[in-house]
Formats: C-alpha cells, sequence, structure tokens
C-alpha cells in the first residue's frame, strides 16, 4: 500500500511540475500578425507548435514599426519575424529598458535591396550597375513623378529605405511607397506581364523573386558608417549610399514570458524556419490561393519531424 501511495505521490507531483512548466494555459499568448504574408507563416508555425504544447494563442494584428511598446507592457507576447535591417529605433530602447527580449534567430538567409524584372535590364542599359539608373531615371517616370523617374518603396509602416538610397545616391527618383505587400506583388506581376519599367524595394525569401525573374540592383556594401557618416560613399553630402545592411532575421517577446510561460518561452527561442520550407507556404498562399490557416496545417501534418522536437523538449 505505501509503495501504491508512493507512486501516486510521485506522480501528482510529476503532473504538477509539468503544469508550472508549461505556466499560465488558462490565458492565451498573443502573437504579433504585421502586413506580409511570410511573417503570416512564420507565425502560424510558432502558434501551432505552441498549441500542440498545450497552450492558448491568439494571433493580433500590430504595426511592425510600433509594436515594441504593447510587447513591454505585456499586451502583445512575442514577434517571430523581425528584419534587422528594418527595425525601429523603439526595438532597441525597450530591449535596453527590459520590457523586451530577444528569442534568437529565425533562421531564414535573407536580402533586402533595391530590385527590378529581368526584362527591365533590356529598357535601361547597364543594370544590374546602379549608375545605370542615372541616365535611365526618365524611362521610370509616371505622370506623378515626372521629370523624375519611379520608385517603388515599402508601405510607409515599413520605413523609407527606398528614399533614403535615391536621396544617398543622388538619383533622379520619387519613392511611392506601397500600400502593402500585396501592391507590391501586383506591381512586379503588370510590369512582368507588360513588359514595363520597373523600380521596386523587394526582398527574399519570398515567391516572388523566382516567379518574377526579379534582380537586385548592384550597390556597395552597406555598413555602420555608411548609414552614419556622411563623408563616406560617392555622395559625401548624404548618408545611405550604399545597400542595405546584411539582414539577419530574428524573434523577440515580452521580458514576462519565461515566468509566466515558462515551456512557451523555450519552444519560440528554439524555434526555427528555413528559407526551403517558408517559400514554399508564401508561394501556396499568394500564387495558388490556399488560406494560411490550411497551409500551415498541411505543412505541420507533414513535417512533424522538424517540429515536434522542438515542443517535446519543452514539455517533457
Amino acid at each position: 500500500m505505501r509503495i501504491l501511495t508512493t507512486a501516486l505521490t510521485l506522480g501528482l507531483l510529476s503532473s504538477s511540475a509539468f503544469a508550472a512548466d508549461l505556466g499560465a494555459v488558462d490565458e492565451p499568448i498573443k502573437l504579433a500578425i504585421n502586413e506580409w504574408t511570410g511573417q503570416h507563416v512564420s507565425t502560424h508555425v510558432a502558434g501551432e507548435m505552441l498549441k500542440k504544447a498545450g497552450y492558448k494563442v491568439e494571433y493580433t494584428t500590430a504595426g511592425y514599426m510600433n509594436m515594441y511598446q504593447a510587447m513591454s507592457d505585456g499586451e502583445l507576447h512575442a514577434a517571430l519575424e523581425i528584419w534587422s535591417s528594418n527595425v525601429s529605433e523603439d526595438y532597441a530602447k525597450k530591449v535596453e529598458a527590459g520590457g523586451v527580449v530577444e528569442l534568437g534567430d529565425l533562421g531564414l538567409d535573407a536580402k533586402e535591396g533595391i530590385a527590378y524584372p529581368a526584362h527591365v535590364a533590356e529598357l535601361c542599359p547597364g543594370l544590374p550597375a546602379w549608375e545605370a539608373l542615372k541616365a535611365c531615371a526618365q524611362t521610370f517616370a509616371t505622370a506623378e513623378t515626372i521629370p523624375s523617374g519611379r520608385l517603388v518603396d515599402y508601405p510607409a509602416d515599413w520605413g523609407t529605405p527606398g528614399a533614403d538610397r535615391m536621396t544617398g545616391f543622388g538619383l533622379p527618383f520619387k519613392a511611392v511607397p506601397a500600400g502593402s505587400e500585396g501592391a507590391l506583388i501586383t506591381e512586379l506581376r503588370a510590369s512582368t506581364e507588360k513588359k514595363s519599367p520597373l523600380l521596386i524595394v523587394f526582398w527574399q525569401p519570398h515567391w516572388a523573386m523566382s516567379a518574377y525573374d526579379v534582380k537586385f540592383v548592384d550597390l556597395p556594401v552597406g555598413n555602420e558608417e555608411c548609414f552614419n557618416d556622411a563623408s563616406w560613399g560617392s555622395n559625401p553630402n548624404a548618408t545611405h549610399d550604399c545597400d542595405f545592411a546584411p539582414s539577419r532575421i530574428f524573434k523577440a517577446g515580452w521580458s514576462g514570458m519565461a515566468e509566466k510561460w515558462p515551456a512557451a518561452y523555450e519552444i519560440l527561442s528554439n524555434y526555427q524556419l528555413s528559407v526551403a520550407d517558408q517559400q514554399p507556404m508564401m508561394g501556396a498562399i499568394d500564387v495558388d490561393g490556399g488560406s494560411v490557416e490550411d497551409v500551415v496545417a498541411k505543412w505541420m501534418a507533414d513535417n512533424e519531424a522538424t517540429w515536434k522536437p522542438v515542443v517535446d523538449a519543452a514539455t517533457k
């Protein structure tokens, strides 16, 4: 009888320890949803992993550049795809203040830059060299930008990297913010179908890079001197006369997560997603018309060996 009682006691203690490791499973973990498909994929895969561990998850729409105050306040709990080349100063301030903590790299190999569909090289001889844009700026002009060329920049909420570089290089282009990631894709599609000129700010990994044969303009390697010292580079009167900084893609969360949801904190810290996994899911959504939920559910079912060890390690 004593043996049975001892076994039951140990079982109860083990269950209690397991519950404590999970933390507040009755309260939802709120994950930030930003403005592009790849981020939706990254976030939903992480969210489904948390659900498999026993957590409640809410996907919360948040502005990419200004979500860190909510995260610091514990109203938003994690963001799963932050690009180092395009992160607001507020992020560093909130990390320094202790309200936000980094959760490690996501694992995506990335690049951002000034880009164009391959056929545009025939309309602007000399590409991909950036100097070619000086002579053919008017080729890219539209009614709203003439006599300057038109550059389709990131949506306003993502910052102004295209405008910064047109100023930095002294190029006669007007940067026009796109309304959304979808608007950027529409521009690429229309240009490819009509063989019309287009200069655009874009990034990889993205399914559109191969679908529309997108090429990057060759720019001097980006570095801190270029971003902060006007005397560096080809234009002694402006900064940003260089390429984007090499992009690191990482995760961040509310600093209280480790205490409130210990296993969730471990799962999100160890969570990784490769370009080979993310990019086909993006295509299945944006090209084939699948929903994020359905596409991610299929990936979860087909790739249990990839994500399940991460969940098991945190919960067992």
